[in-house]
C-alpha cells in the first residue's frame, strides 16, 4: 500500500469516527429522539356525564402539573369496551391506571390484567367489587353518607309521611352506597316512609324516562322519588311533567351538576348532595404520584357531599336566573 493510500483511509476512518461520536452525543437540530412520554390512563363510566368530564379535566391538569400526559376515554357504560381500553393502556406501557368501572364486579379481569403486568391501578368515584383485583387506592364521594343526607332531605320534603320511589342504577358501587345510605336512614329515623318501588333506570336520562314513567303509571299515590343521579332526577321530571303532576312529588336528586342545579333553582328537583368531582379529579392524580414515589398511601380516601338547595342556588355564581 502506498503512503498516499494510507494517508486518505486514516483521514476516512477519523471522520467515520468523529460522525458516530456525533450521532450518539450530538444529533442535529431536528434529529433530536424525544423522550418517552410519562402516561397515566384513564377510562371512566361515560363522558355524556358532565360530572366524569370534570374528572379528567382536573386529573388532566394534575397531571400535567407533574410532568404526565393523561390518556383519557370512555367505556359509555360497556365493560367489555372498558376492558379493552385497560388492555390498550397495558401496551402503551401506562405509568398508572385510573377507572371509574363500568360494572363493579365484571372490571376485575382488566384489573388483574394490568396487575399482572405490574401496572398500578386506582379507582375513582366508583369502586370495584372483583374478589382477586388490586387496587392500590380508591377515591370517591362519600356516597353512603350522601345518601343519608337524601333520605333527610326527603323526609324533610313529605314532613316525614308517604311513598316513595328509587330509580336505581345497581351495576356501580358508588350508586349501591348511595341507596344503602337512602334506605338506612329512613330505617334508623324510624321513618314511616314507604319504599313501593326500586328500578333500574341505566344512569341515563333517556333510559330513566321511561322507568320514571312506569313508577308514576303503577303508583299514583307516589309522593317522591329518590334518584341517583341527576340524569335520573331530571328524567323524573319530565314524566312528572308529562303527567301533569308538577309541583305534586318531591324528586331528590345526586351530583350538583349544572343542568341539576338549575333545575333545583327552579324548584324541579327539591335538593342534592353535590359532589365535588374536580377534587375527585385532582386528588386522585396527587395519589398516584405519592405512590409512584414510593410513599404509602390509604386504600380508600373519601371527600363528604353537602345538601344543595333552592336557596343555594339562588346564591350560586354559576348560575344564570331567569328573568
Amino acid at each position: 500500500m502506498t503512503r498516499t493510500m494510507t494517508v486518505v483511509l486514516a483521514v476516512i476512518l477519523v471522520a467515520a469516527l468523529a460522525a458516530g461520536c456525533r450521532g450518539k452525543q450530538e444529533a442535529a437540530p431536528g434529529e433530536q429522539e424525544k423522550q418517552p412520554a410519562r402516561l397515566i390512563g384513564i377510562s371512566v363510566l361515560t363522558m355524556g356525564n358532565p360530572f366524569f368530564v370534570d374528572i379528567i379535566e382536573n386529573a388532566r391538569a394534575e397531571a400535567a402539573r407533574h410532568g404526565y400526559e393523561l390518556i383519557a376515554v370512555s367505556g359509555e357504560f360497556d365493560a367489555p369496551t372498558q376492558y379493552q381500553q385497560v388492555k390498550d393502556f397495558i401496551v402503551k406501557k401506562v405509568s398508572a391506571i385510573i377507572l371509574t368501572p363500568c360494572d363493579s364486579k365484571g372490571v376485575g379481569t382488566a384489573i388483574q390484567e394490568a396487575n399482572a403486568a405490574g401496572i398500578p391501578v386506582f379507582t375513582a368515584d366508583i369502586a370495584c367489587l372483583a374478589d382477586g383485583a388490586k387496587v392500590v387506592s380508591h377515591v370517591a364521594s362519600n356516597n353512603y353518607t350522601g345518601g343519608r343526607l337524601a333520605a333527610k332531605a326527603m323526609m324533610e320534603a313529605l314532613g316525614n309521611k308517604g311513598k316513595v320511589a328509587i330509580i336505581d342504577h345497581p351495576e356501580v358501587e358508588s350508586v349501591i352506597q348511595r341507596t344503602k345510605g337512602f334506605r338506612d336512614e329512613l330505617k334508623d329515623a324510624k321513618s314511616p316512609i314507604e319504599i313501593v318501588k326500586v328500578l333500574a333506570g341505566g344512569g341515563k336520562k333517556e333510559k330513566a324516562l321511561p322507568v320514571a314513567q312506569e313508577i308514576l303509571t303503577t303508583h299514583g299515590d307516589l309522593n317522591g322519588i329518590f334518584a341517583i343521579n341527576d340524569p335520573s332526577a331530571l328524567a323524573a321530571v319530565a314524566a312528572i311533567e308529562i303527567a301533569r303532576k308538577t309541583g305534586q312529588i318531591v324528586v331528590i336528586g345526586f351530583d350538583g351538576q349544572p343542568e341539576g342545579k338549575k333545575a333545583i333553582l327552579e324548584g324541579k328537583i327539591h335538593a342534592d348532595p353535590i359532589q365535588f368531582p374536580d377534587q375527585i379529579g385532582r386528588k386522585t392524580v396527587q395519589t398516584i404520584m405519592k405512590h409512584l414515589n414510593g410513599e404509602k398511601v390509604p386504600a380508600e380516601i373519601l371527600i363528604p357531599t353537602r345538601l344543595y338547595y333552592k336557596a343555594d342556588a339562588e346564591k350560586d355564581p354559576s348560575l344564570t336566573k331567569s328573568e
